[in-house]
């Protein structure tokens, strides 16, 4: 199906144009992070509703404008967005593949210290895998641990 142009109009009547007119995609793809060394490792999957505007194109707002929001946010004194036109009137982002859909949703969805230096220090602090190389059971989720073979061990 052929997205309309959008650009415009409000990111929550784009989601709900998607919702009602694309089939959800679910990604095999997961993202799997250690934001702290004290907590077990954190897993990311792509909702299938966001990856299937994601993969159409014409829906999303460009992912800086989630950094310029979070800015905002950080900033002494915040009480509430004023900027909040950026999600609206922002040129809509053009098809993605699926791989770029998860190179997307990393950099939006998580921290800036993980995934800008994911690859320093003695062991990665964030992999992208395929749903089968999880454990199959939840059995022990609060130990798990990136291994060095870049499989979840737990």
């Amino acid at each position: 199906m052929q997205t309309p142009q959008f650009k415009g109009t409000h990111l929550f009547d784009r989601l709900c144009w998607a919702k009602e007119n694309l089939e959800g995609v679910q990604s095999d793809y997961r993202v799997v992070y250690e934001d702290s060394v004290d907590e077990c490792a954190k897993i990311l999957v792509a909702d299938p509703n966001w990856m299937a505007c994601a993969l159409a194109g014409n829906i999303l707002p460009p992912v800086w404008v989630y950094h310029e929001l979070a800015k905002d946010e950080a900033t002494e004194g915040f009480t509430k967005h004023t900027r909040g036109y950026l999600l609206h009137e922002t040129e809509p982002m053009p098809a993605m593949t699926e791989e770029e859909a998860i190179e997307y949703l990393i950099q939006k969805d998580v921290p800036q210290h993980v995934w800008q230096n994911w690859d320093t220090g003695n062991k990665p602090k964030m992999v992208i895998c395929r749903k089968e190389q999880l454990p199959q059971t939840r059995e022990w989720r609060n130990s798990w641990r990136i291994s060095d073979e870049l499989n979840l061990a737990a």
